[in-house]
């Protein structure tokens, strides 16, 4: 079972990388590629306010829908030339609305490709798109860093492994990826002794993937940084991995925004493609 229909959300001209990397996952699973060019009007004109003005709401409403357009002409440019299938629709949000409207569309997708959405780079709505797809969608997101994918994308893979419903699930969405991969590691950080998986954590998960023919490796690490996510990135360039696969978002997202956390950072910092599921 592989991905059959992949996803990628532009609301900016400046995505280029992400549109490229959504191309060559979709050539390299055989799949229908979807692009959504949205234009986001951040004016909130669903307030009103004693004095508000119908034709300043009106006008960014049109900003909204021109941009909206002029993405799907370029996008539309850009895949002519492509031997994928592809699809590009547009649409005007709300910032207020893009949760459902982004929800809707992840849902039926396989795959979900956008860039990551911390940093000077990050669209200005990526982190809502982002948070859309993994939370309204329930769909497997792939962030793709600035550099775009490595050529040898997915052939050595690295699992951040911490016996999280959120981490399995991710799992068990990258299996395709998995199962074509030439490398797996399963990463355990300063595990519980006390934990489900006793004194052999990542054992019980190696089991599962030997049983789908899926070869992997364990590696358990003690706790020598302050930020799982550093010791996270340290490893996976270690084993020369192109892929990190781990749970989003296992404390909520005010938490994370507030005190930080494995998601977030990696979101912010990881050099390597990560696929997140939750």
């Amino acid at each position: 079972m592989g991905y059959k229909t992949i996803l990628t959300v532009i609301t900016s001209e400046d995505q280029q990388v992400q549109l490229d990397a959504a191309i060559d996952v979709t050539r390299r699973e055989d799949a229908h590629l979807e692009v959504f060019c949205l234009g986001v009007d951040h004016s909130q004109a669903g307030y009103y306010y004693a004095g508000a003005s119908a034709y300043v709401f009106q006008e960014t409403i049109d900003r909204a829908m021109a941009s909206a357009q002029d993405l799907e002409t370029k996008v539309r440019d850009r895949l002519s030339a492509e031997d994928i299938r592809w699809s590009v629709d547009s649409a005007v949000a709300q910032v207020g609305g893009l949760t459902t409207l982004i929800g809707m569309r992840a849902r039926y997708s396989d795959l979900v490709v956008l860039t990551r959405p911390y940093g000077e780079t990050a669209p200005a709505d990526a982190v809502a798109v982002t948070e859309a797809a993994l939370f309204e969608g329930s769909a497997p997101v792939l962030i793709v860093p600035d550099t775009g994918l490595p050529a040898d994308f997915g052939q050595t893979v690295m699992i951040a492994w911490n016996q999280s419903e959120e981490a399995m699930t991710a799992v068990r969405r990258a299996r395709p990826i998995l199962a074509a991969a030439n490398k797996v590691e399963i990463t355990v950080v300063d595990p519980s002794p006390d934990g489900p998986e006793g004194a052999d954590p990542g054992a019980a998960l190696a089991q599962m993937l030997d049983r789908h023919g899926i070869r992997v490796d364990v590696a358990v690490l003690a706790r020598t940084q302050t930020l799982v996510s550093d010791i996270i990135d340290r490893r996976a360039e270690e084993i020369g991995a192109n892929l990190i696969v781990m749970g989003a978002y296992g404390h909520s997202r005010f938490r994370e925004a507030i005190l930080g956390g494995a998601t977030r950072n990696m979101l912010a910092k990881s050099r390597i493609p990560v696929l997140m599921a939750r």
